[in-house]
């Protein structure tokens, strides 16, 4: 059998998959990379209950505004957050909540995985002085 042979036994025929777009494979990715912080997922998380200003959300991921707002302008930017003005405060909610089903499947891919090996001991090797 060659190996050409094999390889369409296991994986069948490849080409019948749906090709996807470069694009959307790149806004895909910017969402989840727009979730990929410690911060910005604490922030998703507490705009579950409803939307809040930037000062609670600051008090939660116990940042500098500067900094609060670079994570929330980048989540913007990704499509994960609206925003509304009033007066000398701004207030962020979800765009689209579903976001937070993916979150889910998350925790159920955590619950359901192998446990993590340990990482490999480098042991220093000191050089023989002859």
């Amino acid at each position: 059998m060659t190996n050409a042979a094999a390889r369409a036994i296991l994986f069948g025929n490849m080409t019948n998959l749906p090709a996807i777009p470069a694009e959307q494979l790149t806004r895909r990715v910017r969402v989840i990379k727009a979730l990929a912080h410690p911060s910005r997922l604490r922030i998703v998380l507490a705009l579950e209950r409803g939307e809040r200003c930037v000062c609670e959300l600051r008090q939660l991921v116990k940042a500098d505004v500067s900094t609060v707002s670079k994570h929330l302008a980048l989540m913007k930017r990704a499509g994960l957050l609206d925003e509304r003005k009033a007066g000398l405060y701004v207030y962020y909610r979800l765009r689209v909540p579903c976001i937070l089903r993916f979150l889910d499947c998350v925790d159920a891919v955590l619950e359901h995985a192998r446990p993590a090996t340990r990482p490999r001991q480098y042991v220093k090797k000191t050089p023989i002085i002859v």
